[in-house]
């Protein structure tokens, strides 16, 4: 009896060492998302979208780019492989970048209908026009994995964190 007490409180500082971290992280935000709101103080959140929305539509930033090749609200770049060069050499890459910036600039964790946030974006438009085994590719849902993934680690933590938990309670009794 006092030998199996002895392990458990042995063990027990272990367990609640080893829980808490695996769990500190757990409470932060993000540091790869902004945590600034639109600057916007008051504003109604329909206005704000609708006002990011704009954007798109902005004569004096796509004034250049073929509608055919501009991003869309849904999130989509739509390039064609034979128009790769001319996109990211000409005024189409400028332009969706000034589009981008006129988002970020209303509302900084804008998401797209494809849940594609402007970090996607972005990222899925240098892939594309690298040079690398990714030129070309504009498909934007191949760059969402990335946080997609995170969720499986935050909920790995969390199971881990709790399994740590109910061994310490079960070593205690």
């Amino acid at each position: 009896m006092a030998r199996s007490l002895f392990i458990c409180l042995r063990t027990l500082p272990l367990v609640l060492l080893c829980a808490s971290l695996l769990l500190c992280n757990l409470g932060k935000a993000d540091e790869e998302v902004s945590q600034t709101g639109t600057g916007i103080i008051g504003a109604d959140p329909a206005e704000i979208v609708a006002k990011a929305l704009l954007c798109f539509n902005d004569k004096y930033i796509y004034s250049s780019c073929e509608e055919a090749y501009r991003l869309t609200e849904n999130g989509n770049l739509n390039v064609p492989p034979e128009y790769v060069d001319p996109y990211c050499s000409g005024p189409c890459l400028t332009e969706t970048n000034l589009v981008l910036n006129c988002i970020e600039n209303i509302m900084t964790n804008f998401v797209f209908y494809n849940r594609a946030t402007i970090k996607d974006i972005k990222s899925t438009i240098k892939a594309g026009c690298s040079y690398g085994a990714e030129r070309g590719n504009f498909n934007v849902a191949d760059h969402l994995q990335a946080e997609e993934n995170s969720a499986y680690k935050i909920r790995n933590q969390i199971l881990v964190g709790l399994g740590l938990t109910i061994m310490g309670h079960t070593l205690l009794h």
